[in-house]
């Protein structure tokens, strides 16, 4: 599929046309004064006229601000438009220049699918901590104020190509991913999902960047406008345009001009460079000790891709942390769009350190194709059950000879909708530091690994901060201690909240459009509450039987009862394409 790109800023848009299965990049222009001597109806008939020698199978818009609402790129239309509109003041400098140029390509190509991409929308599963604001819970909902974050496609992008580099699955991977240019941000990407990033309700928050101050205590925004001096305007200005390395330096918001003059004895080019330097690494230390643990750092952007003297300051002693800078391989490294991964670490460090070339354009192609590609082939087959997933414990063999003696045997009570699993009449104690949960049921057969299957309430109520993870991936999650009949054993870890998740047979997937590791959301519509659960794992294998699983926690926010209805929603389509029925299944007996 030949994807055309745009990217309308408020005074340019930047094109490309792009093969995205190849990444090939068959045209690209840059049109500037938008505005001043052209209007984006007619920067986009220019655009046209240079793209369209080639067949044009769709457009990839980039949109800057999405809102709560997209977690996903999507087909536009007009409800599509409207919401967009309703994030303009989130984004007043990008948003109504994004609209724009939809209006305008929309125009001068009318018969093909328009797709937009959103900057926030890597972000949108962040979890509550990580994206909500300590402030007046109604204030903040009514108000849209929390934590969206920004640079996603970037992020996204270069946490694949990471991916591939090191030859490991994405969701096997924790990365903190640095985009740093004239914008900057961090994020914390942990099995392939933002779980935290720097950038916050605005692109402000977070990092030093050229003119943006990034993190800044409120009360002293507050402060300069209590003074009297400056208006709320001239304080966003300040903030926005005349603040970091450019307003610390007083020379430039380019980093090299900033560098020239602190090698030349300005000490406050220095210390520009210095407090940009130390954001960076403050969250990689923070973001590492958020996940738990750290496979690599990934450095993109202008400055992260091209400085290595700023690579060398930002990732020099995290020895601790196993990442062991190469200083040579950090000098000599160079990315390109035919090599576009650099390592900048010693083969022995167990963090690795990667320089990478990032690339949003063909990230929005890829989006683009997949969204059109999967409204073109949308299928209606058969419902999906939802079964509910009460607490559980699955063990290890030497684990349960502990706990109920050593010539005990697991004593099936009854079989499980998924073949081969059974619900055992052998029950433990979980021991919390608040609290205990007695007679948690075990489930068969044994595992190679222990693993524990609590909800949100069941943590809060063992005292215990038990992250959200697929099933069997229980490395660095949280401790338990459990009590049997027998004896006692404390897990270091194998207590999570089980990620949400559709089991399927191969045919299923089939069916449903789907592939192993996809992602989709699923609505539940016709009960006593609408809701639409997003973020749910497709895991297909020859032995499973078709069935969504979600905890007790989610069943009863959506107030499921049986033969409630609902919606299997693809990536990016808002249309229903499937309908389902739940059905209850209460394993823990």
């Amino acid at each position: 599929m030949i994807v055309l790109v745009i990217n309308c800023g408020s005074s340019s848009v930047k094109y490309q046309v792009i093969e995205q299965d190849t990444g090939s990049v068959k045209t690209s222009g840059l049109i500037e004064r938008v505005g001043v001597d052209l209007t984006y109806e007619a920067a986009l008939a220019k655009v046209l006229e240079d793209a369209n020698q080639f067949a044009i199978a769709a457009v990839g818009h980039r949109v800057v601000h999405g809102g709560e609402r997209f977690t996903d790129a999507t087909l536009i239309n007009s409800e599509v438009i409207a919401s967009i509109y309703e994030c303009i003041r989130f984004a007043p400098l990008h948003n109504p220049a994004n609209l724009a140029g939809i209006k305008a390509a929309q125009a001068v190509l009318p018969n093909v699918p328009h797709v937009a991409v959103f900057d926030t929308a890597f972000h949108s599963r962040m979890p509550a901590h990580a994206y909500s604001y300590a402030i007046d819970h109604q204030l903040a909902a009514s108000e849209g104020i929390r934590r969206y974050g920004f640079h996603g496609t970037s992020h996204a992008y270069v946490a694949q190509q990471a991916a591939s580099y090191l030859e490991q699955p994405l969701n096997e991977l924790r990365l903190i991913s640095l985009h740093l240019g004239n914008g900057a941000s961090a994020c914390a990407i942990e099995f392939g999902h933002s779980v935290d990033t720097s950038m916050g309700m605005t692109p402000l928050e977070g990092l030093v960047m050229g003119t943006r101050a990034g993190d800044i205590d409120a009360g002293a925004v507050v402060s300069l406008i209590n003074s009297g001096k400056y208006t709320a305007a001239e304080v966003d200005r300040i903030l926005n345009k005349e603040s970091g390395l450019k307003g610390v330096s007083g020379i430039s918001q380019d980093l090299r001009e900033v560098e020239n003059a602190a090698a030349e004895g300005d000490e406050r080019a220095r210390l520009a460079i210095q407090l940009f330097v130390y954001r960076a690494r403050k969250y990689i230390g923070a973001y590492a000790a958020a996940m738990g643990g750290l496979d690599a750092v990934i450095l993109t952007g202008g400055i992260g891709e091209n400085s290595s003297s700023m690579r060398q300051r930002i990732l020099q002693r995290f020895d601790f942390l196993g990442l062991k800078l190469d200083e040579q391989r950090n000098i000599d490294a160079r990315v390109s769009a035919s090599m576009p991964v650099a390592k900048v670490c010693r083969d022995i460090s167990k963090v690795k350190a990667l320089a990478i070339k990032t690339n949003e354009e063909l990230m929005i192609a890829r989006q683009t194709a997949q969204v059109v590609n999967r409204h073109e082939d949308k299928q209606t087959p058969e419902g999906i059950p939802i079964a509910v997933s009460a607490r559980h414990i699955h063990l290890d063999a030497a684990t349960f000879k502990t706990l109920f003696g050593a010539d005990a045997t697991l004593t099936p009570l009854k079989d499980l909708s998924q073949p081969g699993q059974y619900a055992c009449n052998e029950r433990l104690t979980l021991v919390g530091p608040r609290n205990r949960i007695e007679n948690v049921r075990i489930l068969g057969p044994l595992r190679t690994k222990n693993q524990i299957e609590i909800s949100r309430t069941d943590e809060f109520f063992l005292g215990i901060d038990a992250p959200v993870r697929d099933s069997g991936r229980t490395e660095g999650s949280a401790p338990i201690t459990l009590e049997g009949p027998k004896g006692s054993v404390s897990l270091s870890e194998g207590l999570i909240c089980a990620r949400r998740h559709i089991h399927m047979h191969p045919d299923d997937a089939r069916r449903f459009g789907v592939k192993d590791n996809d992602e989709v959301e699923v609505a539940i519509t016709g009960g006593p509450r609408d809701l639409v659960f997003g973020d749910v794992l497709i895991r297909v294998h020859p032995s499973y039987r078709l069935e969504m699983h979600i905890d007790t926690d989610e069943a009863n926010a959506a107030e499921l009862s049986n033969n409630t209805d609902g919606a299997l929603v693809y990536t990016g389509i808002n249309d229903a394409s499937a309908e389902i029925r739940s059905r209850q299944t209460d394993i823990s007996g």
